[in-house]
C-alpha cells in the first residue's frame, strides 16, 4: 500500500514519525510530506496513485496554498480519485482554547475518519459532522518498548516526565510537581525542557524510566472528571519500563489493572499520593512486578504497529469504527 503522511516529520521523535516508521514495519510504502512547507499543488502531485492519505494537521499550523489549489480543494480532489483520507491525532481539543480550530477550520470538515483520543471528541464529530469519529487510545512506539538495563544519571526515587508549564487550562500540573518537589526535596527529578534535565530522548528516556523507582504521571483532566482521554505518556512510561503511580480516569482501567499494571491515586488527593509513593519505596519487589507486568501488557496489546491494523482495517476491511 502506498501511503502519503502529511504532518510534522521535522524530527524523529514526533507522533507521525513513529506512525510513519510502524506502517513501513508493515509492509507498506510511505511518502513523508512536511506540513507547513508541503502546499496544495504538491500535495496533490504525491497523492496520484496513492491508496491513502494521513494529515495530521498540526494546532496553529496551515498548508500553503499552491498556485492552483488551496488545502480545502486539494482534499476534494483526493476524495474524488477514491482515496481516504484520515487523521490520527493523540491531543485533546474539547474544552480546550483549540476547541475552536474544530469549526474554524475547513480541514476538519473534509476528512473521511478522524481518528482520537478522545471519546467524547469522536461523539461530537459523529453527531455534528460527516466526518466518522472513531476512539483509538494512544500507544508507544515498538522500537522503543523495552526495559532498559541502564542505568540514567539523573534517575531517582520519585521523577515526573514532562513540561510543568504545559496547558494554561491546567494549573494542576505545576500544582503537582511543586508538591513533589517540596515532599521529597533531592530524592524528587523533574524531568523535561524546562526541569531538571532538560528533554531526554530516545534510548536515553528508557534508561531514565526504567533505573527511576517511581514516575508520577498525569494528563490534563478537565474538572478532574473528563473521562476516556488520557496522555499517551501513559503508554510511553510503562512500555519504556518505568512504574507509573497515574491519577485514575475514567476508561483507563479498562486498559489496565490498578496494582498489577500501574497504580491510581485520586486526582488532587495528594495524601493518598504520598501514601502510594511511600508503600512502593518501601516495597521493591511489589514495585518491580508491577513494572514488568505493566511492560508486558503494554508490548502485547498497545503499540502503534496494532493501533495502525486497526486503523487499516477500519478504513479498508469494514472493520467496527
Amino acid at each position: 500500500m502506498r501511503v502519503v503522511f502529511l504532518g510534522n516529520f521535522g524530527v524523529d521523535y514526533s507522533s507521525e514519525s513513529h506512525h510513519a516508521l510502524s506502517l513501513e514495519t508493515m509492509g507498506h510504502e510511505v511518502i513523508r510530506l512536511q506540513e507547513g512547507r508541503t502546499n496544495a499543488d504538491k500535495l496533490l502531485d504525491e497523492t496520484q496513485g496513492a491508496n491513502l492519505l494521513v494529515w495530521v494537521h498540526t494546532h496553529g499550523w496551515a498548508t500553503p496554498e499552491g498556485a492552483h489549489h488551496n488545502a480545502s480543494e486539494a482534499i476534494a480532489t483526493i476524495r474524488s480519485r477514491g482515496i481516504p483520507v484520515i487523521t490520527y491525532h493523540l491531543d485533546l481539543w474539547m474544552g480546550l482554547n483549540r476547541q475552536k480550530d474544530l469549526s474554524g477550520d475547513p480541514f476538519y470538515r473534509y476528512l473521511d475518519y478522524f481518528f482520537a483520543t478522545d471519546r467524547q471528541m469522536c461523539e461530537w464529530l459523529n453527531a455534528k459532522t460527516s466526518v466518522k469519529g472513531v476512539y483509538l487510545p494512544a500507544a508507544v512506539y515498538h522500537a522503543e518498548c523495552y526495559i532498559s538495563g541502564s542505568k540514567h544519571p539523573k534517575a531517582n526515587d520519585v521523577v515526573f516526565v514532562g513540561s510543568k508549564n504545559y496547558h494554561p487550562e491546567w494549573p494542576y500540573r505545576p500544582k503537582l510537581i511543586d508538591w513533589l518537589r517540596l515532599t521529597y526535596g533531592d530524592r524528587f527529578t523533574h524531568a523535561g525542557g524546562d526541569g531538571d534535565t532538560g528533554t531526554i530522548r530516545g534510548g536515553r528516556l528508557n534508561d531514565f524510566y526504567a533505573s527511576s523507582k517511581i514516575v508520577v504521571g498525569d494528563s490534563l483532566n478537565i474538572g478532574f472528571n473528563y473521562p476516556h482521554y488520557w496522555s499517551d505518556r501513559v503508554y510511553e512510561t510503562i512500555g519504556r519500563g518505568g512504574f507509573l503511580i497515574m491519577p485514575f480516569i475514567q476508561g483507563l482501567d479498562e486498559q489496565f489493572d490498578d496494582g498489577k499494571h500501574l497504580v491510581f491515586y485520586e486526582y488532587n488527593d495528594f495524601a493518598d499520593l504520598k501514601n502510594k509513593i511511600d508503600f512502593y519505596l518501601a516495597n521493591e519487589r511489589q514495585r518491580e512486578y508491577i513494572r514488568a507486568a505493566g511492560h508486558a501488557e503494554v508490548k502485547q496489546n498497545h503499540t502503534y504497529l496494532l493501533r495502525w491494523r486497526r486503523i487499516l482495517s477500519v478504513v479498508f476491511g469494514g472493520g467496527d469504527g
